[in-house]
Parts: structure tokens; sequence; C-alpha cells
């Protein structure tokens, strides 16, 4: 079998992919962009790794020995699933490897925001805090997260994780489904007002479909809180990227915290490249499900999925 990995630079090039030399011929790209890079790439290959690369007809038209692809994710919005079940090409994904690591970078954003933590770092190294002749300083006001309510959207495997934590620190945890389908029943189920009203926090956790884009928009935004806590860890265009820009610097509500942006990476066409105020918005370059050990399980579950198509009894097939 000849392995095309398209984005090996995808996990970063500190984790090795040797493995995927026990099954078969493997070429490795740092990274693929365009269609016609990953069709003059693919042409001739049995099984493509891919993470961002378009995989449709257009780029995959010409690659008639692709039997495989496998995602560097657990997204696959890359992939044209109805074109690849026309041509039997299943499509893997990895899922769960990076759970704790996208719950653990939600509560980082969320407390650096909610404890003023730019501020006061800020206020300690400008030599303020040593100008001062008391021992503390607390004119910013920052609050406690036992007894504040936690809103999130998507309570798949990370939005479990994060009710979990969240119910740690002593919140209350509500959640809306977007489809409507969750099984979920230890956490109070609302409506979309209902979970936009009463957050304190609202953690977005949803994978980007036609009924997650644009899911916070300015009428969303509007039925907020004030005091309000934004943090998204899914799909940048879940977020309405002017329309966040306009409600921080309205006031409409307290601050957001994103790893993921409507284009990545960030274009200064976006406005949110405006915001200096790292007490009002903290943008993070699509980092939270990179921690070292999160990448070492994505290329290992990635592995797992080639084997276990070449034994003839693939795994974590989604079309």
């Amino acid at each position: 079998m000849k392995i095309v990995v398209l984005e090996r630079n995808s996990v970063g090039p500190d984790i090795p992919v040797d493995c995927f030399n026990d099954l078969g011929e493997v070429i490795c790209y740092p990274n693929t962009v365009t269609p016609e890079e990953v069709a003059e790439r693919v042409k001739d290959a049995d099984i493509v790794v891919a993470n961002k690369s378009p995989m449709n007809e257009n780029s995959l038209k010409d690659a008639a020995n692709v039997k495989l692809i496998c995602e560097f994710a657990t997204g696959y919005d890359n992939c044209d699933l109805a074109y690849l079940r026309s041509r039997n090409i299943p499509v893997c994904n990895v899922v769960n490897y990076c759970t704790d690591m996208v719950a653990q970078h939600s509560f980082t954003m969320a407390l650096a925001l909610s404890q003023s933590l730019p501020h006061y770092d800020n206020y300690v190294k400008s030599g303020e805090y040593s100008a001062q002749d008391r021992f503390s300083n607390f004119g910013v006001p920052f609050y406690e997260l036992a007894g504040k309510t936690w809103g999130i959207a998507g309570m798949g495997n990370i939005g479990r994780k994060v009710a979990r934590i969240a119910t740690a620190f002593g919140c209350r945890v509500i959640f809306h489904s977007v489809t409507g389908k969750s099984a979920v029943t230890e956490y109070e189920r609302v409506d979309k007002d209902t979970l936009l009203r009463e957050s304190d926090f609202l953690s977005l956790h949803c994978p980007l479909s036609d009924i997650t884009r644009n899911f916070i928009d300015a009428d969303a935004l509007k039925k907020m809180k004030k005091s309000a806590i934004l943090i998204n860890v899914a799909r940048g265009p879940v977020v309405n990227n002017t329309d966040l820009y306009e409600a921080l610097e309205a006031g409409e509500i307290k601050a957001a915290g994103l790893d993921v942006l409507e284009k990545e990476p960030l274009q200064l066409s976006n406005p949110l490249s405006k915001i200096k105020d790292s007490n009002k918005l903290i943008i993070t370059p699509h980092l939270a499900w990179g921690s070292v050990e999160a990448r070492m399980r994505c290329v290992q579950g990635v592995y797992d999925n080639i084997k276990a198509f070449l034994d003839g009894s693939p795994i974590n097939v989604v079309n």
C-alpha cells in the first residue's frame, strides 16, 4: 500500500510518524493546501492521511487507487462524504484523543478572563505593585466559578468532560443540544434562548454544520448577560467574528476566549485582530487540541485505523 500523508506537520514535527512505515510505503508532505497540490500528490496513493486538505471530486477524480482516507483529527468537514460514498472510499477519524486537553484549555481561558489575570500580571510587571503601599490589590473585580451557571453547546465527549469539571468547580451546568438528539440526562437540557440568557460562561463544543454555522451571531450575543464569558473551542464559523467584535466593543458581553476563527490563521481583515486588550479577548492559535500527549494519541489513532482497514475490519468510519 502507498500511504500519502498530506499534512504531516499538522501533528507537529516533534511527534514521530515512523509507525506508518510498518503498514506500507509512506510519503510525507509537510503541508498541502490547494486542490491542485492534493491531486498531484495523491494520484498514485492507496491511502491518504489528511487534516484540512480538500477531499472531494476536484482533488481526487484522477486518484483511481485511493481506497481509504484517514483524518489526523476528529472533524471531517474537509471531506465531501457523498462523493466519497459514491466511490466506496471510507473516511476514518480519530475520536476522543484530545478531550482532556480541549476541556483543560476551555477552563484555562475562562479562568484567565474571569479572574482578570492579564490585568494583574501586567500590574505587577509594570512596577505599579511595587510602588503601592499595601500587600494586595484587587482594583479590578474578579469572581468565583462556584455558584455560576456554565452553559454548553454540544454535549459530546468534550462537552461532557467540561460539564464534569464545571460541576467540580461548583457550577450549575446547563446544555443545549444543537441537533435535538442528545441522550444526555445527567445535566439540565435547555433551549437556545435559555442557554444564552442564563449562562455566565458559555462554551462551544459542537461540530461545524449548517445548523451550527453562525450559532453565535449578533442576535444571540444580545441575549447573553453583559457579564458573560464566551469560549469557542469548537469550529471558527460557529461564531460570527464580526458580530462578536461589535458585541465586545459595545460591552454586550464581558469577554471571549477563542481557539478557533472563521478563517485561520487570523486575518488582518478580521475585526477581532484590532482588539489588543487581553482582559476582553484571548485568542490562541488553534492549539487547544495539541498537547504532546494528544498529538501522540492522534498519530496512534490513525495507525490503528489504517491497520484495522488492512485487516478487513474498518473502525471509526464516518461515512
